[in-house]
């Protein structure tokens, strides 16, 4: 059980940090660079929202798949001879798969957080020789950190309860405590242990979450 929950943790971690990383940009550009239609771009980043999760996650198994999508194609470009097993049943396929999954809700509270900093102290930056680079790392960045951290929260504490996932692309090395907790109330008709689990799991992140909170509020408050 403690692999289960040390591998539900560092999965949902680097989830988070892969998902912000990779939101951040995006969420830049649509605040930043882009100037008309902006309700367009933020109305396609919510079109996921409108299929089911469980269609979203069977779609990247068909991608990963051993006949699947990926496998077909670097077969007919000549970049493999024979299909590729690592892709799919793994660590690796729950975590590009939870990624693209909750993107969204990564974009979203980043993109808030970057339209409320006032463009005139950029601006004055600027003015007093500051670079792109510093501009972003002393105003923007500081600035962002609510959205960063509403991100982190956002995507972290569901990702590490998730077992639909873990069991449809996860296989038995990507299983995570979730589904552990599915089994004992479910097949092994042990409600006491998977309650147990259930309130370990529960206690961790909560720990977790407010450490993350208390860090951004920190940080804040060093911005202020």
């Amino acid at each position: 059980y403690r692999v289960l929950i040390a591998r539900s943790l560092s999965i949902s971690l680097i989830v988070t940090f892969v998902t912000v990383i990779l939101a951040f940009p995006i969420a830049y550009y649509l605040s930043f660079k882009v100037t008309r239609r902006k309700s367009l771009w933020l109305f396609l980043i919510t079109v996921p929202f409108w299929t089911s999760y469980l269609l979203r996650v069977f779609l990247w198994k068909v991608i990963l798949g051993y006949n699947g999508v990926l496998n077909t194609a670097f077969l007919e470009l000549g970049f493999i001879t024979e299909p590729l097993t690592f892709l799919l049943y793994n660590a690796n396929a729950v975590v590009l798969t939870l990624a693209h999954a909750w993107a969204p809700f990564a974009i979203l509270p980043i993109f808030v957080a970057l339209e409320k900093i006032d463009r005139s102290l950029l601006e004055a930056a600027e003015d007093l020789g500051d670079g792109p680079l510093r501009r972003f790392f002393r105003i923007t960045l500081p600035l962002a950190m609510p959205g960063v951290i509403a991100a982190i929260l956002i995507v972290m504490i569901p990702t590490v309860g998730d077992f639909i996932t873990p069991k449809l692309v996860g296989g038995t090395d990507g299983l995570m405590i979730a589904n552990m907790i599915q089994i004992q109330f479910g097949k092994a008709n042990n409600a006491p242990l998977g309650a147990a689990l259930a309130v370990t799991s529960m206690v961790i992140v909560a720990a977790i979450s407010i450490v993350i909170f208390l860090t951004g509020k920190r940080l804040g408050g060093r911005v202020k």
